[in-house]
């Protein structure tokens, strides 16, 4: 049940340079979602990228490509990231089945994406501090019925709390260096 080192993954959903900026509270997402990579990297866990019709969308905006270097978007046109066969075949091949979703748009690609993982049989935690919407309201209800269908809500620090487990050690001093 618990988050560990080896048992989950990072999906950073479609942060895009053209939608972006018309995302309710997009400063505090980004910050987010990027304390949340650094935090899966410096941990040595994988992180997924997505892209929804990039060429309409325009490129993962500047601080999350500054943070996912040397990984590959993975461009989409369904809603959901599971209807792309390159997605479920990343997901795949990690072995790992607790997912953890950031990203926008709340109540569509996230939405879509924890549906068919959760039916899927995988493990959904949404990081609640890093996903959002155009309008606060479609963040809050896809949350509340995300939970109800079997998603858990989690924040950042609360994550990568989990997945340490105690204080101390390098990793520990990593993971503080970021949260703060």
């Amino acid at each position: 049940m618990r988050l560990r080192r080896e048992n989950a993954l990072l999906v950073v959903i479609d942060l895009q340079a053209k939608l972006f900026p018309h995302i309710h509270d997009h400063d505090r997402i980004a910050e987010a979602a990027v304390r949340s990579i650094r935090g899966f990297r410096a941990l040595e866990m994988p992180v997924l990228v997505t892209e929804q019709v990039p060429t309409a969308l325009g490129p993962t905006i500047d601080p999350i490509r500054a943070e996912t270097a040397g990984i590959e978007p993975i461009a989409k046109s369904a809603f959901s990231c599971c209807g792309e066969e390159k997605f479920n075949d990343a997901i795949s091949k990690t072995g790992r089945q607790k997912i953890l979703l950031l990203g926008i748009e709340s109540h569509v690609c996230v939405y879509q994406t924890a549906l068919d993982l959760i039916e899927g049989d995988y493990e959904v935690y949404l990081l609640a501090d890093a996903v959002s919407s155009r309008r606060e309201s479609d963040r809050e209800i896809a949350l509340r019925r995300l939970e109800q269908m079997g998603a858990r809500l989690f924040t950042t620090e609360m994550a990568l709390f989990e997945i340490l487990r105690g204080a101390g050690g390098d990793d520990f001093r990593k993971i503080l260096r970021i949260v703060k």
